[in-house]
């Protein structure tokens, strides 16, 4: 199984917005700076995601990106099939007819990590990022 390049740029943008103050507009050089990939390339996906309803697009001096949701609010699976798409990652077996075995497995696995991914939040992880930064924040300041 693989997910695009975009999917892994999509998730740690979506990361970076929700660990900011909500509300705060992010441009894209600085968004794309930190993953070191081109403003053009992340606009595509900025825009895909704008779409899908997950963030707002701000232009002008003062424009840029952020969260249209609470980042509570945004799984995973949201952000991946805003990039992806809708489409099943095991294509079926066809040649081997209704009920096939293989099929059923592939499917219940799918449907597991559908799951896993729908009940993990955007929210849930910049909270983690931030624990961890704090405490490394703390232990440094110790020293």
């Amino acid at each position: 199984m693989n997910y695009s390049k975009g999917t892994n740029y999509a998730l740690h943008t979506m990361l970076d917005l929700a660990a900011r103050e909500p509300g705060v507009k992010v441009g894209v050089q600085e968004l794309a700076a930190k993953q070191h990939v081109s403003p053009t390339y992340l606009s595509k996906i900025l825009t895909k995601l704008a779409k899908a309803g997950l963030i707002d697009s701000y232009s002008g001096a003062q424009g840029g990106y952020c969260l249209r949701l609470d980042k509570d609010e945004i799984s995973f699976l949201d952000i991946i099939q805003a990039i992806e798409g809708h489409t099943p990652l095991f294509k079926g077996c066809e040649m081997n007819g209704p009920g096939c075995l293989v099929e059923a497995v592939m499917r219940e696995s799918e449907r597991k990590m559908d799951e896993h991914l729908r009940s993990t939040t955007i929210g849930q992880l910049a909270d983690q990022m931030a624990a961890h930064l704090a405490k490394h924040t703390s232990m440094s300041s110790e020293k």
